[in-house]
C-alpha cells in the first residue's frame, strides 16, 4: 500500500485543510485514562489524524449516540481451520470488529511446506483487515507424526523480512526446547531477537523459566488462573484462548484485571464459521468476559492495544493521532455488537470485499491415502490392558485412560455402552501408507463412523467410529473429495464438506460452508456424538504435543513421556 504523504497527515490533523473522513457525533472509549473523549475523529488515508476537536471531512460519517473503540486483534490463530480461504475469512470475520488477525499457517505449510506460508502472504496483501504472518515453527510438530512436508530453519529465513512476517510461531515442541534438539535451537538462533510465540501447555516451574529464556515471548496454552499468573509473574503474555473446541476464557477471566492487562491479550487459535455465525469472534470473547464480571477497561485494552504492544504492532490500538485507523462503531461497550468497522481507514463492506483481488489456490489433490478396507481398522492384542484417550470436553488437553477390554477372537473391538469408540489415523500424504489405531471416550457414538483430514498438525486422515466398514468408506471417500469431513452410517455417507484446499479449506463462501456444518453436525449427533464441536475435537486428538494421550500415524502417544506406545497395523 502507497503511504500517505506526511505533509497532507500533518495537514489534515491541524485542521488546516479538510480531512478524507470525519466520523462526528460518537466518544472515544481511551483505553489510557479509562474516560470517554468527546469531539470528531479525522482520517487521512489509512491513519487517525485528528481526535477531541471539530473536523470538517470531504467524507462526513454520523455516529451519534456511538462508542467507538479500536479495532481487534486476534493475537494467535489458524486461519485454516475458519475451513475457508483468508479472504472468506476477511469478509467473514471484519464486520466482528477485527481488524488485524496474527496467523501462523501451519496447517497448510504441514502439507505442502514453504508454499503454504507464501500463499498466505500473498493473501495477506489482498485483505481488507490486516493479516500479519509468524512463520511456522513446527512442520512437522514432533518426530512421531508423518507429515507432507518439512521446514527447516533455512527455509524460514528468506521469508523474515517480508513485511507481513512478524517472527516465528508458535514453538509447540517444547521439549525439544528444553532438551535443546538440534533442530529447535537452529529455529530460536535464527530469530533471536525478534518475536517468538510459545505453546507451553501445563509447563511450571523452572523449565518454564528455561522455555522463556529461549527468548519466547507470548503463549496461549494456560488452561488455569494459576498457570497464568505464573506465566504473567515470569513475564510472558498470556493469550487468552476461545476457540470452537479450546475454550478458556471462563477459567481465566479471574486474572483480566485492570492491573494485568498490558500483559493480557486475546486469541481464538481454532474456531470455525459455524461457532462465528452463532456466537461471534473477539466481539463475543468480550461481551462474555465483561458480563462475567472483568472490567470493560481491562477487556478492551486486551483486545486491541495490550495485544498490539505484545507484537511490536506500534501503528495501532488506540484511537489517537498517529495511529492506523482500525475503528470499530458500537451501541455498547458491554454488548460489543458493532455496527460500523474501519480498517485503516476503510469502511468494512460489500463494495470493500469486491475490490480485492482474486488469488490461486494451492495445495489442490493433496489427499494421497491408499484405499482401505474394514479389516485396515482392526485392532489385534493379547491383553484386555488398552490405552484409551479421554476427551475431556471444552479443552484438547486429553486423559491417559488404561481399562480392560476383552479381546474377541483376538480383536479388541468398539463398544458403544462403554463409550469406547475405534479411531485411526491414516497416512493420506503418500509417503509410507502407515495406519495406526487406538480406543477414545468422549464422542458418545452409537454407530457410524466420522472422518477428517483436519488432523493436526500434520492432517493425516482421522477417523472415530464404531463399525469398521463404515470407517472404510468415510475414510476412502475423503480421498474422492481432495479432503474435509464426512459422516457416514450403515454404509451410506450421511453429510459431507469438501475441502480441497490442502484437505483444509473449502472454495465455497463462508455461508456456504456454515450450512453444510449444521447438517454435518446433525448427521454427527444423528450417530449418538454429544460433542458440540466434533470435528476440530477430533483433529486435536492426533496433536502430540498437548498432553495427555494421543495418536498420529505412528501410532498411540505418551505426550508426558514424548514417545510413541503403540498401535500399528
Amino acid at each position: 500500500m502507497t503511504q500517505t504523504p506526511l505533509s497532507s497527515l500533518i495537514s489534515q490533523g491541524r485542521g488546516a485543510v479538510p480531512a478524507d473522513i470525519v466520523l462526528r457525533g460518537g466518544r472515544v472509549f481511551d483505553l489510557v485514562t479509562g474516560g470517554y473523549l468527546e469531539g470528531d475523529v479525522a482520517i487521512c488515508g489509512d491513519t487517525i489524524v485528528g481526535t477531541c476537536g471539530d473536523y470538517e471531512g470531504r467524507t462526513i460519517v454520523d455516529v451519534s449516540g456511538k462508542t467507538l473503540v479500536p479495532g481487534f486483534i486476534d493475537t494467535h490463530l489458524h486461519i485454516e481451520s475458519s475451513l475457508v480461504t483468508p479472504v472468506e475469512f476477511d469478509r467473514c470475520v471484519s464486520p466482528h470488529g477485527v481488524t488485524t488477525a496474527i496467523c501462523d499457517p501451519h496447517e497448510i505449510a504441514n502439507v505442502v511446506g514453504v508454499a503454504g506460508i507464501e500463499y498466505f502472504l500473498a493473501a495477506a496483501s489482498r485483505t481488507v483487515m490486516d493479516i500479519r504472518v509468524q512463520l511456522s515453527s513446527c512442520v512437522p510438530s514432533t518426530a512421531m507424526e508423518t507429515a507432507g512436508a518439512e521446514i527447516p530453519a533455512e527455509d524460514l529465513v528468506p521469508l523474515m523480512y517480508h513485511p507481513k512476517v512478524i517472527g516465528l510461531a508458535e514453538f509447540m515442541n517444547f521439549p525439544g526446547v528444553l532438551h535443546q534438539d538440534p533442530g529447535c535451537m537452529a529455529k530460536l538462533e535464527a530469530f533471536r531477537g525478534r518475536h517468538i510465540d510459545g505453546h507451553a501447555p501445563q509447563l511450571r516451574g523452572r523449565d518454564l523459566n528455561g522455555y522463556i529464556s529461549a527468548g519466547i515471548r507470548t503463549e496461549h496454552e494456560a488452561t488455569t488462573a494459576e498457570e497464568a499468573l505464573e506465566k504473567l509473574r515470569k513475564g510472558m503474555r498470556v493469550l487468552i484462548r476461545e476457540g470452537s473446541v479450546s475454550k478458556d476464557l471462563n477459567a481465566l477471566t479471574p486474572i483480566i484485571t485492570e492491573t494485568n492487562s498490558p500483559y493480557i491479550a486475546f486469541c481464538t487459535d481454532d474456531r470455525n464459521p459455524l461457532d462465528i455465525g452463532e456466537h461471534g469472534h473477539l466481539d463475543y470473547m468480550i461481551r462474555t468476559a465483561i458480563a462475567a464480571g472483568a472490567s470493560p477497561l481491562a477487556v478492551y485494552r486486551a483486545a486491541s492495544i495490550s495485544a498490539a504492544e505484545a507484537f511490536g504492532l506500534k501503528d495501532r490500538g488506540l484511537i489517537a493521532p498517529g495511529k492506523r485507523a482500525d475503528i470499530v462503531v458500537l451501541d455498547s461497550l458491554e454488548e460489543c455488537r458493532p455496527s460500523m468497522v474501519f480498517s485503516g481507514g476503510q469502511e468494512i463492506n460489500d463494495a470493500a470485499f469486491a475490490d480485492r483481488e482474486h488469488i490461486e489456490p494451492v495445495g489442490r489433490h493433496s489427499v494421497k491415502a491408499s484405499k482401505v478396507t474394514a479389516k485396515s481398522f482392526e485392532y489385534r492384542a493379547n491383553s484386555p490392558r488398552t490405552d484409551i484417550i479421554g476427551i475431556v470436553p471444552g479443552w484438547i488437553i486429553t486423559e491417559h485412560l488404561v481399562e480392560d477390554i476383552e479381546p474377541t477372537n483376538g480383536q479388541i473391538l468398539p463398544d458403544p455402552a462403554r463409550d469406547l469408540a475405534k479411531i485411526s489415523i491414516v497416512e493420506r500424504h503418500g509417503r509410507n501408507g502407515n495406519i495406526a489405531t487406538g480406543f477414545v471416550r468422549g464422542f458418545s457414538m452409537r454407530s457410524g463412523a466420522i472422518a477428517s483430514t483436519v488432523c493436526h498438525d500434520h492432517h493425516n486422515i482421522a477417523v472415530v467410529g464404531m463399525d469398521h466398514e463404515d470407517m472404510a468408506i468415510a475414510v476412502n471417500r475423503l480421498t474422492e473429495i481432495e479432503g474435509g469431513f464426512v459422516v457416514v452410517r450403515d454404509g451410506k455417507v450421511q453429510a459431507e464438506l469438501a475441502l480441497p484446499i490442502a484437505g483444509l479449506m473449502s472454495l465455497e463462501p463462508f455461508e456456504e460452508v456454515r450450512t453444510r456444518l449444521e447438517a454435518l453436525r446433525a448427521s454427527a449427533r444423528d450417530l449418538g456424538v454429544e460433542l458440540e464441536e466434533p470435528f476440530l475435537q477430533l483433529a486435536f486428538l492426533a496433536l502430540p504435543v498437548i498432553p495427555h494421550l494421543k495418536i498420529t500415524d505412528h501410532g498411540m502417544v505418551d505426550v508426558d513421556r514424548f514417545e510413541v506406545i503403540g498401535h500399528t497395523d
